[in-house]
């Protein structure tokens, strides 16, 4: 088939083989300059050594000291820019867009990729055209996609965290858009009550200096809707910009009039079900926030020792991890006490006992005695209890029911009272005596126990290690009070989800989280759902109250009664008392409903619940939600529960949950740390100046404020390049969320931008070669026949059955690394090189430049989930074949099982040798510091070449001059390498090094060199070789000072050793070598084949045939490989100089496969490193033998 076509695949691999590396330029037969100084040797002398680890040591006691003057601000980021981040052009669409909204694609594209250019104008078409929108009705039923997207919260913008959920849905809402799927993406926002209430108090007081209280109920709430459109915007703003396909049209927000009634309705039918109830219970309270809080959104802090901690309100830093004892006086004169040891002595104004062990022999005497509290002078009995362990502390513990749920329970079981000392606000309350009313409640402690050692009751104090319950939302210390709230019996609806995951109807992906899921759902309590709050909805109740007679008599704390309206309300309140409706007077409970409770509804209350809307019997449930693992519990267990309990199926079917998102440095996203980052900024790009005039807008404290400011010049000491909306979306998708935690980090996007511009520059060469005139025809037709149009078809059918795999398993990242290593590896690296000699060869240009559509489409497609700007607007400039969508986004995706007539191992893996051989000849060409230029040959050089079978091919290396260096010397030590035809070529340190010759590597019998050759005598510090150069291939002028083999030593075919010149000495310490080693076996490679000479010359007799069949045997050695590789790295060519090869064929594919016994060698060779060569290169000496060339 095509040889020419097949030459010009072959042609390819020798120039790749030329390409410099690391950045050298090339040079062929220009005269070197001369030769490069020793280098230095790489180790420090003892003394340099020991200072410059001192000199690391005192800079990183430093860094620590710098770390903690500023708070913490974690390690030290260091402040070179971004690799490969240099000024970009920045492109602007400035063309006028069609009647339809549709950008202009009929004019030349840039000559770079530039983000603001490719992302203009097709987001708004887009959204005119309906695209995010589902059909109303789908011929046949057809597939449905549904899923919410996490509502964010109204209190400020997005960040990272949330840029990672929008583009793994996103990606998944495209892909299964493409398959022809039914797909509703509902948006939405959340209230945030504490949060928001938080944020605009904070905004009050900084701006007009203004508290909460200041104001009405109702003007608050106008505050908080005004911030509620303000930065509720800017959300949506930035769902748009990056390119999240939902459907605006159902966009949803917690305090619609529509959800609000959905909230009360849940209340309401949860309340008949007997699973919401009022009760007196202590609760978890942030003082700082004046408001309940859930078991989960509280923190455990392990403290293994006195901790000095801010806390909010508090004027000074509070130690904690200490355990105070002091004594009780025995009440009855008799001077006996009972110490006690707690970390809360502020606490002990509450106390009303104090309980042993019943069977402790410490105190058996106090059975039924009574204390004396010093403080209040009430009677403290002295309780026995079997909960109490002796072992701990002093074995007695103070009971305090009011603050401590464990002591509440021991309180309830003896009959005893309960006190409160602690109010809503963090500070003392009576009965704590009038003496700390109003203090601080840590303030109190050091009064307290100055109090305590003034009345001879103080025993001290030792370190104690503690778990300190923290506010999550506020970092206040969690206080214990006792409240009536309402609470949701969550046991019944916590056995059902849990049997939900047992059964496989729930699939939590990854797996590991099935155990958390069980374990909580065992020990779940009741959830309180009440918070003292302005913002949010209102808990639908209220307390009931005759007009005549205040509150009912058999209900002393007042009659409660639910309903979904006040009139609801008053009418079942009217059927309780059996009293007429007017004569009531209802009143409703001021405090809010927890915000997760809404949230909780949001899957089937966006889509219209209570009411059986069309859109909640069509796309409830959803099938798949993503958001973050630390929501497990907080949002999605809620989901399932109420779910569950209200729609009588599960809201979804599959949950994946990503892990959480760290810095580049692995520190925990934080405000106060500033490194928080916007989306926005990495799509737009930010410089250092911008960055931190947006922090100093935000709502933080000064301290804060300095922290966040030196972080965050630490972090983005340049600023934010411009990566663009796709390069965003790529690197956040190319993280593996099923893993530890995600460290995402701007160069990332970077580096998808520098992808970006890779594909933009590939379809742009695709443009130029289709030409105006190309007829395309649909990709799937396409029957290709040239080896290389096959081979990356085929790479393509597995880019798109491995994209289509992984994208069903959830594996987003996965799915984009078959994408990009399609695009990058096999299209870009392979196909467009081969590519462009076959397209200027008549016989095979119709042929590629169809296979160049064909990748380019189909692999925009690919593309067009993870990066739809990039892929719209070179989709739109290809030639398409009627009947065509109008847009990328309902483009049908790759299907491999149509595609599978291209799919060709056996050409893969022939390919794949190819560009192993080229891959393994770069790689020794950079390790051996090879240029372009042919090396010198001489007594202390290294000449030749040798071919090693490694993986079943023919692996060709060179060997080139070495100069002296400890570097070498131990690198080579190091990796034993040694070649396996030639095992008596060997390295040492000539007699002049500075080191002398104390170093070689040779087996035993085999010493260390005698002496230098005549031209090597003057401190030369080169390596030294016990191979000669060909005698063909030395200049006479330098035959004399060549080193003889010893007459004992195997030799290859032809190559007689030369005279020795007059008075030299051979560097060999024997006459003769010993037998050979057992891991190297001599091995003869098979004969050269025969070339074609121009001018008139004939084919040798086994040329292989001209077919398809062969591509194996004409693609993998083509020919004398080491000829080959020798000429394009600079070695020359063995048997004669000047040949210039550029189609070399092998003799016969017999000499493929044939491969020596033992044929070991190589180890694997360090990376390379960037640094300029140390080879000393001289002219290409003359030869003997005429050149020829070798032609196509």
């Amino acid at each position: 088939m095509a040889a020419p076509a097949l030459a010009r695949v072959l042609t390819a691999a020798p120039r790749a083989l030329g390409s410099p590396v690391g950045g050298r330029a090339r040079c062929s037969g220009v005269p070197p300059g001369p030769p490069l100084p020793p280098a230095a040797p790489p180790w420090d002398p003892p003394e340099r050594a020991r200072l410059r680890a001192r000199e690391h040591k005192e800079k990183r006691q430093r860094q620590r000291r710098e770390r903690a003057a500023l708070g913490g601000a974690g390690p030290q980021v260091p402040t070179a820019p971004p690799k490969g981040w240099t000024p970009k052009t920045v492109v602007e669409y400035q063309h006028p867009v069609d009647p339809d909204g549709k950008k202009a694609t009929g004019v030349a594209l840039p000559p770079a990729y530039s983000p603001r250019y490719v992302e203009a104008a097709w987001y708004s078409w887009w959204e005119q055209q309906g695209l995010f929108t589902p059909p109303a009705s789908v011929p046949g039923g057809g597939q449905v996609l549904s899923l919410v997207l996490p509502p964010p919260n109204v209190t400020g913008s997005l960040h990272l965290g949330h840029a990672l959920t929008v583009a793994l849905q996103d990606a998944l809402v495209r892909w299964r858009r493409m398959q022809g799927w039914s797909v509703l993406w509902v948006p939405g926002t959340d209230h945030a009550g504490i949060a928001t209430q938080a944020m605009v108090e904070r905004w009050l007081w900084q701006q007009r200096g203004l508290r909460r209280q200041d104001l009405t109920r109702s003007e608050f709430l106008e505050e908080v809707w005004t911030w509620k459109q303000r930065h509720g915007d800017e959300i949506l703003r930035q769902l748009r910009a990056l390119g999240a396909s939902l459907d605006w049209s159902r966009c949803a927000f917690t305090m619609d009039p529509g959800f609000s009634r959905a909230v009360a309705e849940a209340f309401v039918r949860l309340h008949e079900a007997g699973l919401i109830h009022r009760d007196r219970c202590l609760v978890t309270w942030s003082c700082a926030l004046r408001s309940a809080l859930a078991d989960v959104e509280v923190e455990p802090r392990a403290l293994t020792g006195p901790t000095a901690l801010r806390v909010p309100g508090c004027p000074q830093p509070v130690t904690f991890g200490v355990l105070v004892t002091f004594a009780y006086p025995v009440e009855g004169g008799d001077g006996l006490e009972l110490p006690v040891a707690t970390t809360r002595p502020e606490t002990m104004l509450g106390d009303v006992a104090v309980a042993v062990h019943p069977d402790d022999p410490r105190y058996m005497h106090l059975h039924g005695r009574h204390l004396r509290h010093p403080f209040t002078g009430q009677l403290l009995p002295v309780v026995t209890d079997p909960t109490v362990e002796p072992a701990r502390g002093t074995g007695a513990v103070k009971v305090t029911p009011g603050h401590s749920s464990p002591d509440l329970a021991l309180a309830r079981a003896h009959g005893l009272p309960v006190l409160s000392v602690i109010g809503d606000d963090g500070t003392m309350c009576p009965p704590g005596g009038g003496w700390l009313q109003g203090i601080h409640r840590f303030v109190a402690r050091e009064k307290v126990m100055a109090a305590l050692a003034e009345r001879g009751l103080y025993r001290g104090a030792q370190d104690h290690a503690m778990t300190l319950p923290m506010c999550s939302r506020s970092g206040d210390v969690i206080e214990y009070l006792l409240k009536s709230q309402w609470f949701l019996r969550c046991r019944e609806m916590a056995e059902r989800a849990r049997e939900a995951v047992t059964s496989g109807r729930l699939q939590l992906i990854p797996k590991f989280h099935e155990k958390n899921w069980k374990t909580w759902m065992d020990n779940i309590g009741d959830w309180c759902l009440s918070r003292q709050l302005w913002w949010g909805h209102r808990v639908p109740a209220y307390r009931v109250g005759v007009s005549s007679a205040g509150s009912p008599p058999e209900h002393p704390e007042g009659l409660w009664v639910v309903g979904r309206s006040e009139a609801e309300a008053r009418a079942a309140a009217a059927r309780t008392l059996r009293c007429p409706p007017g004569e009531l007077q209802l009143q409703q409970d001021p405090d809010v409903l927890d915000t997760w409770f809404s949230s909780a509804l949001f899957p089937f209350a966006a889509l219209g619940w209570p009411e059986e809307t069309p859109d909640l019997q069509r796309f409830y449930p959803t099938n798949v939600l993503e958001t973050g693992s630390d929501l497990l519990f907080f949002w999605v267990a809620r989901m399932v529960m109420l779910g569950q309990q209200l729609t009588g199926r599960l809201p979804f079917s599959q949950v994946l949950l990503h892990s959480l998102v760290r810095d580049a440095h692995g520190r925990k996203m934080s405000k106060s740390l500033g490194n928080v980052i916007d989306p926005c900024d990495i799509i737009a790009g930010a410089s250092l100046q911008e960055l931190q005039e947006r922090l100093h807008h935000r709502l933080l404290d000064p301290h804060e404020l300095t922290v966040a400011t030196e972080g965050q010049r630490r972090q983005f000491p340049h600023g934010i390049p411009e990566c663009g909306t796709d390069a965003l979306r790529m690197a956040l998708c190319s993280h593996n969320v099923h893993g530890d935690d995600i460290r995402l980090d701007v160069g990332t996007a970077l580096s998808y931008r520098h992808f970006c511009n890779k594909i933009w520059n590939a379809v742009k060469f695709v443009l130029a070669a289709l030409g105006p005139d190309f007829v395309p025809q649909p990709p799937e037709e396409m029957v290709p026949q040239h080896p290389m149009d096959r081979w990356v078809l085929s790479r393509l059918v597995q880019a798109v059955s491995e994209c289509g795999r992984r994208m069903e398993a959830l594996e987003v990242h996965g799915a984009i690394a078959a994408v990009h290593h399609f695009w990058l590896r096999s299209f870009c690296d392979v196909y467009l090189e081969t590519a462009k000699p076959t397209l200027r060869h008549p016989a095979t240009a119709a042929e590629t430049r169809r296979t160049l559509l064909s990748c380019a489409e189909l692999g925009l497609r690919l593309l067009a989930p993870f990066a739809p700007f990039l892929g719209e607007e070179l989709w739109q400039r290809l030639p398409r074949a009627p009947p065509a969508p109008p847009t990328l986004c309902l483009a049908p995706f790759p299907d491999a099982a149509r595609l599978a007539h291209w799919r060709c191992p056996k050409v893969e893996a022939e390919v794949a040798a190819m560009q192993e051989v080229v891959r393994t000849a770069r790689a020794l060409r950079d390790t051996f510091r090879l240029g372009a230029a042919r090396p010198p040959v001489g007594g202390s050089h290294l000449g030749g070449v040798w071919v090693a079978m490694l993986g079943g091919g023919a692996i060709p290396a060179c060997s080139a001059q070495w100069r002296c260096g400890a570097r070498r010397r131990r690198r080579i030590r190091w990796q034993r390498w040694a070649p396996p035809s030639r095992p008596w070529h060997r390295w040492g340190l000539c007699s002049s090094s500075p080191r002398g010759r104390s170093q070689t590597w040779a087996p035993a019998g085999w010493g260390p060199p005698r002496a230098l050759t005549p031209t090597s005598t003057s401190a030369c510090g080169g390596w030294w070789s016990r191979r000669p150069p060909r005698p063909s291939s030395v200049p006479a002028a330098a035959a004399s000072s060549v080193a003889s083999r010893p007459s004992g030593g195997p030799r290859g075919p032809g190559r007689a050793p030369p005279a020795l010149a007059p008075n030299s000495r051979s560097p060999f310490s024997a006459p003769s070598l010993p037998a050979w080693p057992k891991r190297w076996r001599p091995w003869t490679p098979p004969a050269p084949p025969r070339t074609q000479v121009s001018g008139g010359g004939t084919p040798g007799p086994n040329k292989p045939p001209e077919s398809p069949n062969d591509f194996s045997a004409s693609l993998f050695l083509f020919g004398d490989m080491s000829r080959a590789v020798r000429s394009q790295l600079g070695g020359g060519g063995g048997d004669g100089g000047g040949t210039q090869v550029s189609r070399l064929r092998p003799s016969s594919p017999a000499d493929l496969v044939q491969e020596p016994p033992d044929a070991g060698g190589i180890r694997e060779l360090p990376a390379p490193r960037n640094r300029p060569p140390e080879t000393s290169l001289s002219p290409r000496p003359p030869s003997p033998r005429p050149a020829t060339t070798v032609t196509s």
